[in-house]
């Protein structure tokens, strides 16, 4: 599936800033047997005097730009061309879960792809027992990998809802599990601490999701957003798996993927440092278009 990507993110600010340094993870990169991008292009304005463009360790495409003179306002704009490839289906040659951590031991590498990177606490994913004792609730005796994933996803979209005015994006994942409420960022950290409290590596997926308006309902622009899934490691044969459990479903062509990361930290779409008094607004609109649609 072919899909024409659009982002664009602004900020105020009620005063000018003073020498501005901002990372930005929001460049999609091709992704063997996932995605291909054809074309992408991430402005910025007012103009950076400093641009460095490069990867972070987990190979994630970043942006490093930099202001010297004040700025009030900050607009980041990316268009891009993206082949969403049609996953296989999923069969599920998992080892049993009481199994994974002899094949996780097999790993010998700690290239960026290694499970060994997504099994401990990270910056904003801790282990929780709260959490732990709610996943091994949610499976069945001799369950595999693969299973246990799917079931805790699953269980997850059942028993939390979706609410935007809950939490804020520097909610733990252990306040969002108590209140039972948060939005993809916290299911994805949830379901991450699950994971990895009952022994799957698990990391935090940035990227965009095509959204469908209702039946006979016209498709609106900006109606599409930022997403936010899980990826596992479920074993040497499967390897890593995608799922999201803001919508119980296994990623598919509808999903584009940014980054890969432990947990948002690694994958914040803009994060930096500005010297300013007085605090900023900040909005975002986000379309996700096949082409066959844009083409129309």
């Amino acid at each position: 599936m072919l899909y024409d990507v659009s982002l664009t993110i602004d900020y105020s600010y009620d005063a000018a800033s003073d020498r501005t340094r901002n990372i930005l993870r929001l460049l999609p990169s091709d992704i063997p047997g996932v995605q291909t991008v054809w074309q992408r292009l991430l402005t910025v304005h007012p103009r950076p005097q400093e641009r460095r463009d490069g990867r972070d360790f987990f190979l994630n495409e970043t942006s490093m730009v930099a202001w010297h003179r004040p700025i009030d306002a900050l607009k980041l704009q990316l268009t891009a061309r993206i082949e969403r490839f049609e996953p296989a289906p999923i069969f599920d040659f998992s080892p049993p879960l009481d199994e994974l951590h002899h094949e996780l031991l097999m790993v010998p590498s700690l290239a960026p792809e290694a499970p060994h990177h997504f099994i401990a606490a990270s910056p904003r994913v801790a282990l929780s027992g709260a959490i732990t004792e709610y996943a091994w609730e949610c499976l069945n005796e001799g369950v595999t990998a693969l299973g246990a994933v799917e079931a805790v996803g699953r269980a997850l979209n059942r028993d939390m809802a979706f609410d935007p005015e809950a939490t804020d994006v520097d909610t733990p994942p252990e306040e969002a599990f108590e209140k039972r409420h948060g939005v993809c960022q916290d299911f994805a950290h949830v379901m991450i601490a699950a994971l990895r409290g009952i022994g799957i590596p698990a990391g935090y997926v940035s990227g965009f999701l095509r959204t469908f308006p209702p039946p006979g309902q016209p498709r609106l622009e900006g109606a599409d957003a930022m997403h936010a899934w899980v990826r596992a490691w479920v074993g040497n044969q499967l390897g890593w798996i995608e799922f999201d459990p803001t919508n119980n479903q296994f990623a598919g062509t509808d999903y584009i993927t940014i980054g890969y990361g432990r947990d948002y930290e690694d994958v914040a779409p803009v994060r930096g440092v500005m010297r300013t008094s007085g605090g900023h607004e900040t909005s975002q609109a986000v379309d996700v278009l096949p082409i066959e649609e844009g083409a129309a």
